[in-house]
């Protein structure tokens, strides 16, 4: 069985390595800042800003993880943390393990 100090290490440690993806996707993006290069054509231009694209599609995904884990975090501050904040009932732990920010068990996840 997984401690509650495992649990918030290993969140803090996901959310380190987010911070650190977000940083990186953040410099890719400025490096990809437009600018008028008249030698490059349509088709760079296009796939240059689809791969823009994709990255912020990446950044929010993993902002929005790193949200989830910050209110984990806060759960486990205040005590709360395994309890669904729906129902109040005792979240599983082998859906802990497999989903550690989850704020629900698993009938008010459905």
């Amino acid at each position: 069985m997984v401690t509650l100090a495992e649990r918030k290490k290993a969140l803090e440690n996901r959310l380190a390595e987010l911070d650190s993806r977000i940083h990186h996707i953040e410099d890719e993006l400025d490096e990809h800042q437009p600018q008028e290069n008249p030698s490059q054509d349509f088709e760079e231009k296009f796939f240059e800003r689809e791969e823009d694209e994709v990255l912020q599609e990446l950044g929010n995904a993993e902002q929005a993880e790193m949200g989830r884990i910050r209110a984990a975090l806060t759960r486990i501050e205040d005590g709360t943390y395994g309890y669904c904040v729906k129902c109040g009932e005792k979240i599983a732990e082998e859906r802990l393990d497999l989903l550690p920010a989850t704020p629900y068990c698993r009938n008010c996840a459905q």
